[in-house]
């Protein structure tokens, strides 16, 4: 997940360069499925399959857009009837015994791009790891990427990636006894 330096989840406040999107192309190819919500859902599918028809000549920009094209993908919404994007499947609602069969047959990474999705993962104890790509870009305000987390989680920084434009992966993993 891509948040400013003040903690906001605003994918429209930050720029991705070719560094940060061929570290994102990287995480898609070791990815079976992709989790998002409604919003994020709208936002990727509005944008992503146009690059797939008419690519930008950018080469790591069209590589994710064919990426993010083909992987699997299962929206979660109570609000939409349908979804148009080839390899999605649309839920209406969030079963952790479902998520943990995928977890237990895919044999790869299962991703997961919307802020309430990562809530609602973590708060089912389904998270393995936290990606946090910290963008040294300050909004004053916005969705805060941990809304509405009920118990606390206590993490362990795994390691970090120091991208060239300032930004700054930060990987946590859920510490033992932890609620996540």
């Amino acid at each position: 997940m891509n948040m400013t330096l003040d903690g906001f989840c605003d994918h429209t406040a930050m720029t991705a360069d070719d560094e940060i999107h061929q570290h994102y192309n990287d995480l898609l190819r070791d990815a079976d499925t992709l989790v998002y919500g409604k919003k994020t859902y709208q936002l990727m599918e509005s944008y992503w399959p146009a690059v797939v028809k008419d690519p930008t000549g950018n080469k790591p920009i069209d590589d994710f857009a064919v990426l993010i094209d083909d992987i699997s993908k299962i929206v979660y919404s109570r609000t939409l009837n349908n979804v148009d994007w080839k390899n999605t499947e649309l839920k209406n609602e969030l079963i952790k015994e479902d998520i943990l069969e995928l977890k237990e047959k895919s044999g790869r990474n299962i991703l997961v791009g919307s802020p309430s999705l990562i809530v609602a993962f973590a708060q089912l104890e389904l998270v393995d790891e936290y990606q946090l790509g910290v963008h040294p870009t300050v909004i004053g305000g916005g969705l805060p990427l941990f809304k509405n987390i009920k118990d606390r989680i206590d993490l362990e920084l795994s390691k970090t990636k120091t991208f060239g434009c300032g930004a700054v992966m930060l990987y946590y993993e859920p510490t033992k006894g932890s609620s996540a």
